[in-house]
């Protein structure tokens, strides 16, 4: 057990110091830091202030209502071509034009000059004429009525919340998959790196006199664990530091709720997923010869992982699909769209069990498979091996 933990400190000592390694590490944070900066300054400062026109063929629009509400500053004008000159002469963003039998039609016009208004704008306008058309009912009413309803979803069972505002129930699993996919890939390419390059440097016989072939793989993969949590452990307090500070400026996420069940789900599956991608990559860098073959192939495999994606717009319309709960089940794409139906959906208890015992088995099966591959491809030096070799490999016995 010694030699593990010291073939697993090597490892992650040799992995941290990699330039690559902290570009990644930091340039991620950076990047948060920069859209977030960017999005601060786009909603704070970066609105037209000017005011909002309207031509009211219709005599439903007054000014003066909602004049404490939180919007643009609306503008009447008696006809459309005296909107059009304040338009052109810089005095209102846009106007809209509402026809004389609006209520028959419900059409609306918007008019603007170089740059259409956003959606904040356009909401604004609605908003307006919301009030305009509550304003004969009574003040509480009038709230009511324009303020909607804070729809909150709950399963039977209680398992599941959300609400209308919380949209980080939504967020995180989408993150929890692209982080997996970013941090787990890249550190399981460093473990293809590190035994095809041994390979090829010629320095494996010498580990192989001190060290069996478990306590190689199992620590590489250690030491490699631990780094990609380091790196996940520094994304995680970027985006907490995030979270905090656009907090100061965006109102929506003062109300966000850290979801721990699912944090708690997420890090059940992520450990044996790490491992199962883990002992395939090792199988894949002693079966080659070359780093390079070892990339193509792996390439390939990554697809496995990522192959929900693929699927996003059934996990949104159709959470429980049983395409869905096939790739819930399969170990490769049992993290991923685990987390992306969670947001989505209630997953039934017997399939995140049996998914969940599955992904662990296998994860434990490809660490014996690539512990033998890789003891049997250093007797076989020089020498790629194919499937059907690996597959002859796994079958023996006494070797």
């Amino acid at each position: 057990m010694h030699k593990f933990w010291l073939m697993a400190k090597h490892e992650y000592l040799k992995t941290v110091r990699r330039r690559a390694f902290w570009l990644a590490t930091l340039g991620v944070p950076l990047l948060m830091v920069v859209i977030m900066a960017v999005s601060i300054a786009v909603v704070v400062g970066g609105g037209d202030e000017r005011p909002l026109g309207y031509v009211d063929g219709a005599g439903i629009l007054y000014p003066d209502v909602g004049e404490g509400d939180e919007f643009a500053e609306m503008r009447a004008f008696p006809d459309e071509a005296t909107a059009r000159a304040a338009l052109e002469a810089g005095q209102i963003q846009a106007f809209y034009v509402l026809p004389a039998g609006y209520f028959q039609s419900r059409q609306v016009s918007l008019y603007y000059w170089d740059d259409r208004p956003g959606e904040a704008v356009q909401d604004d306008f609605d908003d307006f004429m919301q009030a305009n058309l509550v304003a004969d009912l009574p003040d509480d009413v009038q709230r009511r009525v324009r303020d909607g309803v804070d729809l909150t979803v709950r399963s039977a069972d209680g398992r599941h919340e959300a609400s209308g505002k919380d949209v980080i129930n939504f967020l995180v699993p989408l993150v929890a998959g692209l982080f997996f996919v970013f941090a787990v890939m890249t550190s399981a390419g460093y473990l293809l790196q590190a035994v095809a390059d041994e390979k090829e440097n010629q320095t494996v016989e010498i580990m192989f006199t001190s060290l069996a072939p478990e306590q190689l793989i199992g620590g590489k993969a250690a030491g490699l664990m631990a780094a990609a949590l380091s790196q996940i452990l520094v994304w995680v307090l970027a985006v907490v530091a995030g979270l905090v500070a656009g907090a100061q400026f965006l109102e929506p996420l003062q109300a966000i709720k850290v979801p721990w069940m699912f944090l708690l789900v997420a890090a059940l599956y992520f450990f044996p997923a790490y491992i199962l991608i883990a002992g395939m990559m090792t199988a894949i860098g002693s079966m080659v010869t070359e780093m390079r073959q070892g990339q193509q192939i792996a390439g390939v495999l990554n697809m496995l992982f990522v192959l929900p994606y693929f699927f996003i717009a059934i996990i949104i319309t159709k959470p429980d699909s049983p395409i869905l709960v096939a790739l819930t089940l399969f170990p490769t794409t049992a993290f991923i769209t685990v987390t992306i139906r969670w947001g989505m959906a209630v997953i039934p208890a017997w399939q995140l069990i049996v998914s969940w015992l599955l992904l662990v088995a296998t994860a434990g099966l490809s660490v014996w498979a690539a512990a033998r591959i890789f003891r049997i491809g250093m007797l076989r030096y020089g020498q790629r091996i194919n499937l059907r070799a690996a597959v002859q490999i796994l079958r023996a016995r006494g070797q």
